[in-house]
């Protein structure tokens, strides 16, 4: 695991928080999509979080990463407004999509589409 153990629980925090903050969805930020926040991961000093999110069913994702990334500080407040007695600073957030669950998938049917021969028997080798 890199990283210490401070920045593992600041980081788990910080994806709790993000994700009530997703669910919840006051502000009309996602457009009614279905967002995971699949990792976090925070800079030593804990100034910056790096925010992994996954968008299965969405359509257009880069669409609403964009969104995201536009009403970024708008995030950031209500994340502040949650974790406040918590922490010391509130991150700067970075939002990144996570291509792991796609990336795994294609990986999938790739293996599955594949015809490997059965291998010879040793007695027809010899």
């Amino acid at each position: 695991m890199a990283g210490s153990t401070r920045q593992f629980k600041f980081a788990r925090l910080i994806q709790k928080e993000i994700s009530d903050i997703f669910q919840r969805d006051r502000r009309g930020i996602l457009d009614n999509a279905f967002i995971t926040v699949a990792d976090v991961k925070v800079s030593p000093d804990l100034g910056v979080a790096k925010i992994y999110i996954s968008m299965m069913l969405a359509k257009d994702k880069e669409a609403i990463l964009e969104k995201i990334n536009g009403r970024k500080s708008e995030i950031r407040k209500a994340l502040g407004d949650q974790i406040r007695k918590q922490v010391r600073v509130i991150p700067e957030l970075i939002f990144y999509l996570d291509e792991v669950e796609e990336n795994a998938q294609r990986m999938d049917s790739l293996l599955k589409n594949l015809s490997i021969p059965a291998a010879a028997k040793k007695d027809e080798e010899e």
